[in-house]
């Protein structure tokens, strides 16, 4: 007898992505003036997470503003001036 039961494995699809804010739309240019998450300032900079906060600690880029304890944002300025000249940048300067 055939087993009518659903397999449970999903085969030649690729796995749903869970995005953090699905109503915020991607941006497709980094605006100048204002703040935004991680996810807004990922695609421009080409590092990871972890490389860019070990980068704020040794103050080699621009600093997050911690609003709460879940909302941390980048200033979009300061993350251009960190893009135009990422060997040089210095976060002190910057403020």
């Amino acid at each position: 007898m055939a087993s009518t039961a659903k397999s449970s494995t999903r085969t030649g699809t690729a796995p749903p992505t869970k995005a953090r804010h699905p109503s915020t739309p991607r941006l497709e240019r980094l605006p100048q003036l204002g703040r935004g998450r991680w996810q807004d300032i990922a695609p421009f900079v080409g590092i990871s997470r972890e490389k860019w906060r070990q980068l704020v600690n040794e103050g080699k880029a621009p600093p997050p503003l911690r609003l709460t304890t879940r909302c941390t944002l980048y200033d979009f300025s300061a993350v251009h001036a960190w893009i135009a000249d990422p060997a040089n940048f210095n976060a002190k300067e910057a403020q």
